[in-house]
């Protein structure tokens, strides 16, 4: 049974966006863009370079590794008509991300289409590609129109989907760029930590970093920790219903290793997590350990409401972890995949992070309730004064440091 759960206005979420304030393009050096710092309600203004000011020796940075693929595939009809197809969830013949982007052999993947009138039922769909010196022919056929699965299959056991896709997809970039993706959006719509293929959208957050920003991280005595969010498309997805409980969250998956659980269990410091995708793994990670301590299965899936259900009583952070590793040990596992929907509007409590590392995002979507949830109406005021003071919205915009 859900607790009281506050009633949120989705109205006071909402600020007036200017179009011009969106950043349309990425600043040439990464770690230039500005840094909003709030703390306590005293907000002030650096850029991110200073990043390693704010955060104490010990602090444990907390990003996420997810590599963006170039899911947008394009395929032209003989009739002469495009076919866009949006990959979205993995579907056979496996639904864990690593697997199926190392399948050599057809694989059926949830999508979106453009243009899917225009698409016939029977209708195989072609394109050519060369990969390694060899020509690769590359077929679309649609498994389920009306669950919108579609089959890809190529004429090579010795190629990886993941190079299908790098020889043939588009950056997926969000639809508020208003643009198409072009050559230096593949290296600059990625962190320059990124590894793990399979979101479909970009942890933005992270795009300010450098090498040059972690060395002086390192030197001071700032520790990482590694997590795997594979970002969906429905991270932009609007909120259209007036309750936003009822909003239909979307799913993504998750892998986290032992170490990286070890690591947040034996840190006595300050957690800081790059990122909204970032915060949404570990928040879902405290929720997983809960599920288990409540005998309530092993399955690492925590849904929307998960975490507003009324309970007498919680685990601390370390408790709820340490489950989770003895779980994982008695799997025999050094790693958990997961899939999580969780949804933190204001009223959540965090269990896992003290400050965030974020970008500033577009108005009335979840990502702003999960600014409201952590610094309050707050929000408000630091918003405004990245407008006045003419800070870059969105994904390639400029960068805040929130603490709770």
């Amino acid at each position: 049974m859900l607790k009281p759960v506050q009633k949120v206005n989705l109205k006071e979420y909402e600020y007036t966006l200017p179009e011009e304030r969106i950043a349309k393009y990425p600043l040439e050096k990464r770690d230039h863009s500005k840094l909003l710092h709030y703390r306590k309600g005293v907000i002030t203004h650096h850029h991110f370079y200073d990043l390693p000011q704010f955060l104490e020796k010990g602090t444990l940075l907390v990003y996420n590794d997810t590599k963006v693929i170039p899911a947008r595939l394009i395929f032209q009809r003989e009739t002469g008509a495009r076919i866009e197809i949006f990959l979205l969830h993995p579907a056979a013949p496996t639904t864990v991300i690593p697997e199926i982007m190392l399948a050599t052999h057809p694989v059926t993947w949830e999508v979106m289409i453009g243009n899917a009138k225009k698409w016939k039922s029977d209708e195989t769909l072609r394109g050519r590609l060369t990969i390694q010196g060899k020509e690769i022919i590359l077929e679309a056929k649609l498994a389920d129109r009306e669950k919108k699965l579609v089959e890809f299959s190529w004429n090579s056991t010795e190629i990886p989907f993941v190079d299908i896709v790098e020889a043939s997809g588009e950056i997926p970039l969000p639809p508020y760029l208003n643009r198409q993706a072009e050559e230096a959006d593949k290296d600059r719509y990625q962190t320059v930590y990124s590894e793990k293929e399979g979101a479909v959208a970009a942890p933005t957050a992270g795009l300010h970093f450098t090498e040059k920003v972690f060395e002086e991280l390192r030197n001071k005595g700032v520790q990482e920790a590694q997590v795997t969010l594979h970002v969906s498309a429905g991270t932009f997805q609007p909120i259209k219903v007036d309750d936003v409980t009822l909003h239909p969250m979307h799913s993504e998956q998750i892998h986290i290793s032992s170490r990286t659980i070890q690591q947040l269990i034996d840190n006595n410091n300050q957690t800081v997590a790059v990122g909204t995708t970032s915060v949404r793994t570990l928040e879902s990670l405290y929720w997983y350990g809960v599920k288990l301590l409540e005998n309530l299965g092993n399955e690492f899936q925590i849904e929307k409401l998960f975490p507003y259900r009324d309970r007498d009583s919680l685990p601390s952070k370390k408790e709820a972890l340490q489950a989770i590793l003895r779980q994982m040990k008695s799997d025999g596992k050094e790693e958990i995949m997961g899939e999580t929907e969780i949804f933190i509007f204001p009223g959540y409590e965090f269990k896992m992070i003290d400050g965030l590392i974020t970008n500033f995002h577009q108005p009335g979507t979840t990502l702003m309730l999960l600014i409201g949830s952590m610094i309050g109406d707050d929000w408000k005021k630091v918003y405004q004064e990245a407008l006045d003071k003419d800070y870059r919205f969105l994904s390639y915009g400029d960068s805040s440091l929130l603490w709770l």
